[in-house]
């Protein structure tokens, strides 16, 4: 499907992954609804790039801000991609060190925002889909974001690999649902990428990080993942598959 004319909508678009695919996104000549906190840079970065963008503060599980972003999609046109970036990690144990057990609400909050947030997301705009004419036999495209995590997690990582893990499980499913309505459903699982969870390790931990990637030997940049993104909008076979984006890396248990 093409996106020149087109309006796409990127949670999590502020930073990362998500403003690297904005970036591509913009350049490929579709206007930009950038969804992410209040407290990101995102009303500066929607500002940076004129009428191409613009910014609308929401909290990705709250169903009345999210249909407030995609209003204001429609607005500009009919909401023809969704990338979905936004969520956020969490370090759990289910047994810490004193024998305690792990935390309940810091489980059911990474899950909350990273599975049910998807969820909330994915069905609004798809409803938002649902009612557009087919454009190149699409009516639209959502990306939704895993990571490898769903398939290695690593010790410490039970949250966030349930919860990208449900991703991972949702994504055919929503692909064959929503193929009568002619919507695409893919999901990219990124291994580890230069983004800013990341910038706030130490040098030697981030050069361990690179060194474990098989080939190419480093982090991953954002815009490698923008680049795989906007390739399944473009390819119309690409439906229903989660796309490891990782350099072959297979996560060690620690």
């Amino acid at each position: 499907m093409q996106i020149t004319d087109t309006v796409a909508l990127v949670t999590g678009g502020a930073s990362g992954l998500g403003l690297a695919t904005t970036d591509r996104l913009i350049a490929g000549g579709a206007h930009v609804v950038i969804v992410d906190l209040p407290s990101s840079n995102g009303a500066q970065i929607a500002a940076e790039r004129g009428d191409a963008a613009q910014f609308i503060a929401a909290d990705v599980r709250d169903p009345e801000q999210v249909q407030a972003a995609i209003d204001a999609a429609e607005a500009r046109g009919p909401l023809r991609t969704l990338v979905h970036c936004a969520g956020r990690g969490g370090a759990l144990r289910l047994v810490d060190r004193d024998g305690n057990p792990g935390s309940l609400e810091l489980y059911s909050e990474v899950i909350s925002i990273n599975l049910i947030g998807t969820f909330n997301v994915l069905r609004l705009a798809a409803a938002s889909m649902a009612r557009n004419e087919p454009l190149d036999g699409d009516r639209g495209v959502a990306i939704l974001t895993a990571s490898v995590a769903a398939f290695e997690g690593q010790i410490g990582q039970v949250p966030y690999a349930s919860a990208k893990a449900g991703v991972v499980g949702l994504t055919l499913v929503a692909a064959r649902d929503l193929a009568g309505k002619g919507i695409r459903v893919c999901t990219i699982a990124p291994g580890t990428f230069d983004t800013p969870l990341l910038n706030r390790l130490s040098d030697e931990v981030r050069g361990s990080l690179a060194s474990a990637v098989p080939h190419p030997s480093r982090l991953g940049e954002p815009d490698e993942y923008a680049k795989l993104a906007l390739h399944i909008i473009d390819n119309s076979v690409l439906n229903g598959e989660t796309i490891r984006l990782d350099g072959a890396i297979r996560m060690p248990p620690r």
